[in-house]
């Protein structure tokens, strides 16, 4: 669809009060407004406890329905206000992606013994001790679920390792023994070998695994309604098993159904093999821009502006490309924290949401904030002036104006159904202007900045060019005075 947009329908320190469903259904008119035509939605499956944000999986069939890990509902509500959400956003026209969580499964129901060895946290391809008999929370049967929807249950034999000992109280990296049992191979080579991350990390090299999730997935995508997928960790999820996944996916529910992967990675290389080997059947999250803009942010004065796409997605495949400013991974306590600074929060998003390339996500603690002991401010007006523009005014070709290592611009030209023109501008030191052709059918125009950080007002001249200035560490964004944002 033309200028998409994504916008990430949570962060990390959501209330646990169960009200979640019911607090985003009441911000769905204005998060239409503004242009957004997908919500992301947060793991909606049965985790370890209400606390949990939903990437400590339980039971991928309990959608807040059963009395399990201390509650019926998860953090963010039941099943039946879940389905009243979904309903609410498809009735907005908007699409519904879930977020989905397949690398490991926590919270085990019961300990089971079996053979294992300890391996090198930093090289897992490394066993540094005897295989020997350990004790590990791996067996899962739900039983608030008493069998509902599937009889599956899992055992140590569905997964390849854990990371404790219960025998011995000894924490570490386990590999599981057993016959064909090893480490998948399709997976980041960082520490030899990335299929390990946390809890009980999922065999989906075994058989039955495979038959289950399969199972799971086609039931999970009918219940909800769903119209995309955004799956976890994927860099810890073996490859074939992925390219098989997803291929199912999208010959049950057509081409048209969205997929989206995590690869956190700043090495391009790698994503690109990645995708490769999944055949392309899923976007990515650019994490090579999010890291260029969040080190732009840190380091004002030294950091070239003109170098924000090297080693990007958006860059090197635009079409496979979703932008972010930050997410939950991202902002303040969090393992991957890299969150960008305020004062460049509206540059950042001026560059994902008006340029042509990528699919933009806008993130919930961006818009309204982040609570708790971090107190993030929320940047909502800024990004809904920056979103409008987006949905009704940045069209067509781009011609970019990438003049100094603190000042960078771009133009896009329009096309028939929004034929106006908007110029952009950044500077990040100084207040400094870039001469940018917008049209011979220009000349004469007046133009004004609708950040409103710059009073200045710009007349093309003969020739079709303006002279286009930007405050000092800000986004100017010009468009025709006397243009209605939406």
């Amino acid at each position: 669809m033309d200028n998409g947009l994504m916008f990430q329908g949570f962060e990390w320190y959501i209330p646990d009060d169960g009200n979640y469903y019911k607090d985003l259904k009441k911000k769905l008119v204005d998060l239409k407004r503004i242009g957004v035509t997908s919500v992301w939605l947060p793991p909606v499956c049965k985790a370890t406890g209400t606390n949990d944000t939903g990437y400590g999986i339980y039971d991928l069939y309990d959608l807040g329905e059963f009395d399990q890990k201390g509650s019926v509902r998860t953090k963010y509500g039941t099943r039946e206000e879940l389905l009243d959400l979904i309903q609410a956003i498809h009735e907005e026209g908007m699409h519904v992606y879930a977020d989905v969580v397949l690398n490991h499964k926590a919270g085990a129901d019961f300990e089971e013994e079996f053979e294992a060895v300890k391996v090198d946290s930093e090289d897992r391809t490394k066993d540094i001790e005897e295989p020997r008999k350990i004790r590990a929370w791996t067996g899962f049967d739900f039983p608030g679920r008493n069998g509902k929807y599937s009889d599956f249950t899992w055992n140590y034999n569905h997964f390849s390792g854990v990371d404790y000992d219960s025998l011995t109280g000894e924490t570490g990296i386990f590999r599981i023994l057993g016959e064909n049992k090893g480490w998948n191979w399709g997976v980041s080579h960082d520490n030899g070998n990335f299929d390990y991350l946390m809890f009980s990390d999922i065999d989906h090299a075994h058989p039955d695994v495979v038959e289950e999730l399969i199972r799971w997935v086609d039931w999970f995508i009918e219940e909800l309604s769903l119209d995309g997928i955004r799956f976890d960790a994927v860099k810890h999820i073996d490859s074939a098993f992925l390219d098989d996944f997803t291929n199912h996916i999208k010959e049950k529910m057509g081409e048209e159904f969205y997929l989206l992967g995590e690869y956190w990675e700043h090495n391009l290389a790698n994503k690109t093999k990645f995708m490769k080997s999944t055949k392309f059947s899923m976007d990515l999250f650019d994490v090579g821009l999010h890291f260029n803009m969040y080190n732009a942010s840190k380091d004002a004065g030294n950091y070239d502006l003109r170098t924000l796409f090297e080693d990007t997605i958006t860059k090197e495949n635009p079409p496979m490309s979703v932008t972010f400013v930050d997410n939950h991974d991202s902002e303040p306590g969090q393992s991957l924290e890299s969150f960008l600074e305020p004062w460049f929060k509206e540059i950042a998003y001026g560059i994902i949401l008006l340029r042509k390339d990528g699919y933009p996500c806008i993130f919930y603690g961006d818009y309204y904030g982040i609570g708790g002991q971090y107190m993030i401010e929320p940047h909502k007006e800024r990004i809904d002036t920056l979103a409008l523009i987006r949905k009704n005014h940045a069209y067509g070709e781009q011609e970019d104006y990438f003049t100094e290592k603190d000042l960078i611009g771009w133009v896009r030209h329009g096309n028939e159904d929004h034929p106006g023109k908007c110029a952009v501008v950044i500077s990040t030191l100084e207040k400094k202007s870039i001469s940018m052709f917008m049209g011979d059918d220009q000349s004469g125009r007046v133009f004004k900045d609708f950040t409103g950080n710059c009073e200045d007002l710009v007349t093309v001249n003969e020739e079709g060019y303006g002279e286009f200035p930007a405050e000092a560490g800000s986004i100017s964004v010009w468009l025709e005075e006397g243009i209605v944002l939406g």
